[in-house]
């Protein structure tokens, strides 16, 4: 006689694995995610004011800064970056971000670098938290771009509603932009 059920057997083995694989695909909550973001913010804002002491200023300025400690990015023919970060507003996180880019074209190489978002207008950062997603267009003022850049509070950048910075690069890719850039709230 054949049987076209499922042994106990098989059952116990399929929820085994099945518990297993459900078990990586948590949200989250209650892990260590968020504490390593803003350790890793905490670095990274040291960092920028060594470096760049005029971000300090600029930062007492912002309603909010998004914070992105490691952004990796690579690219042959096609290429792509990621990297997670914080939203301070006040010096306290109040979100975590991921940060996606595509890109295709004449590329070549890979590159890591950190970047800094201020939003100078409570109206810019009201409008990135509201939204689903927010992508950096060219709209997007630069203040620190390269080594050797520092800030200069000149009549663009005093009316830009988000500045950037961009700095800490490693790697050996040419440019780092952040045009085409999507945001979207995470739960680390």
């Amino acid at each position: 006689m054949k049987t076209n059920g499922i042994s106990r057997r098989a059952f116990a083995a399929g929820a085994l694995a099945g518990t297993g694989v459900l078990a990586a695909c948590g949200n989250g909550i209650g892990s260590r995610g968020g504490s390593l973001i803003d350790s890793r913010v905490d670095v990274t804002l040291e960092e920028m004011y060594r470096t760049y002491p005029n971000t300090v200023q600029l930062s007492q300025k912002a309603n909010g800064m998004l914070v992105m400690p490691l952004v990796t990015e690579a690219g042959l023919g096609f290429g792509g970056a990621y990297g997670r970060g914080a939203l301070r507003v006040d010096n306290a996180t109040v979100d975590y971000y991921s940060v996606v880019k595509g890109s295709g074209g004449l590329q070549i190489g890979a590159q890591q670098f950190a970047h800094v978002l201020f939003f100078m207008t409570q109206e810019a950062l009201t409008e990135f938290r509201r939204g689903p997603g927010w992508a950096a267009g060219a709209d997007l003022e630069y203040v620190i771009s390269d080594q050797g850049d520092s800030v200069a509070a000149d009549t663009t950048t005093a009316l830009s509603p988000v500045l950037a910075a961009v700095f800490a690069r490693a790697g050996l890719r040419i440019g780092a932009t952040l045009e085409g850039t999507k945001y979207t709230r995470i739960i680390p």
